[in-house]
């Protein structure tokens, strides 16, 4: 067959490991990489005001022809930095969890975080006051959001049924997201004051509030 003559060919004439080619898919992630690296470096020593994209590219040893190759504009590139480092937080779940076992997984996952977490808190919160500085990154910011508050609420009214949930999903992940971001800003900004305890009382008494089936979805749901 002619796949087999030619996977044949293609084992006795592959060249060694340093010569060979990597995948063009590899190698545009690298490259995205590395000028999301240059960018978080150059955004943590100045601030996302005074980073150009000539510096970012400078910073990683490119053009700027690789920073439209992979991103649109200056704000494309930050924000795709601002989700990079402040990633969703995933807590453990399996089929058959209620409602309540969820929100001490979260707990639990919100504080396993925290060491990741601190040392982006600062550029996290400086990004969002540039977005409120400029519409366009808001309006950016606001899109990413939602459609990750769209797909918690679509996973959430899947697994549990309506009467199990305090509130409707598509206000309950509105909660839940507002809850994890102040718990966890006011722990880095004053850690004596927001205990590990703070939190697992927090997602607790959510677990435990009174089912409210007339509770309103939230406008823009």
């Amino acid at each position: 067959m002619q796949h087999s003559r030619a996977m044949a060919s293609e084992a006795s004439e592959t060249p060694p490991a340093s010569r060979r080619r990597q995948p063009k898919g590899d190698k545009r992630e690298r490259t995205r990489a590395a000028l999301l690296d240059a960018a978080l470096a150059l955004t943590r020593e100045r601030g996302f005001e005074a980073t150009t994209l000539q510096d970012v590219a400078e910073r990683a040893g490119m053009t700027t022809g690789a920073i439209y190759g992979n991103f649109r504009n200056r704000d494309e590139l930050f924000m795709a930095l601002a989700v990079r480092q402040w990633a969703p937080i995933r807590p453990r779940f399996a089929p058959g969890d209620s409602f309540a076992d969820l929100m001490r997984a979260t707990a639990e996952a919100v504080l396993a975080s925290i060491p990741e977490r601190g040392p982006a808190a600062v550029g996290a919160l400086t990004f969002r006051a540039y977005a409120l500085r400029h519409e366009n990154v808001r309006e950016s910011f606001r899109e990413e959001m939602a459609k990750g508050l769209a797909a918690g609420a679509t996973w959430m009214e899947a697994v549990f049924a309506v009467e199990d949930l305090p509130m409707p999903p598509e206000l309950m992940v509105r909660v839940i997201n507002a809850l994890i971001e102040g718990l966890l800003f006011q722990r880095f900004l004053t850690p004596e004051l927001m205990p590990d305890e703070v939190f697992h009382a927090a997602f607790a008494a959510l677990a435990n509030r009174p089912a409210s089936g007339a509770a309103p979805k939230p406008a823009g749901a």
